[in-house]
């Protein structure tokens, strides 16, 4: 399979796909490496196609035009990711990314797409268990999350619910 042939069913199987699917079983049916995989997603990234890289694995990113988002500055400790995570989601948002500035490195972003508590428990759960450092504890904490929903009535809401857990800082 040529690699232009190749990058268009990867974006067939990305575009049907109903979850993310991960770089290794991307691999499997496309019969090449990770690594090529990891290469065709640059190139696609790099010709505009929205490919996030999650957790879970890769996907095309879709928003639906009547969504509004928002970002947050917070700030808590490691042990709070759940609940903070939860507060989100529980009061209709969808958690999109985490970004830090850090000092050296210069803006670091991951995306999430958190949407629901099942979610959150599974992205708590890796942390712990691959022993990894979230990237608030590069900035002492502070990161931002940029959150998606319904209305801005919804991310008022989730403002005022982090500014009450003091999980809000003001910009």
């Amino acid at each position: 399979m040529e690699g232009q042939e190749r990058r268009e069913k990867l974006i067939e199987l990305l575009q049907t796909a109903k979850e993310p699917i991960s770089g290794t079983e991307l691999a499997k049916k496309l019969l090449v490496s990770r690594q090529v995989i990891v290469q065709d997603i640059a190139l696609l990234r790099a010709t505009n196609k929205n490919i996030l890289s999650t957790t879970k694995g890769y996907m095309i990113y879709f928003q639906e035009k009547q969504k509004v988002n928002r970002c947050f500055l917070v700030k808590h400790s490691t042990e709070e990711i759940e609940d903070e995570l939860c507060t989100i989601v529980d009061n209709g948002g969808k958690v999109l990314d985490v970004i830090v500035a850090h000092d050296l490195y210069g803006e670091i972003a991951a995306d999430l797409i958190i949407k629901n508590r099942q979610d959150v428990y599974d992205f708590v759960k890796k942390v712990k268990l691959r022993n990894t450092v979230p990237l608030k504890e590069l900035t002492d904490g502070v990161h931002l999350h940029t959150v998606e929903a319904d209305s801005e009535d919804i991310l008022d809401n989730i403002e005022k619910a982090l500014r009450e857990k003091r999980y809000l800082l003001d910009p």
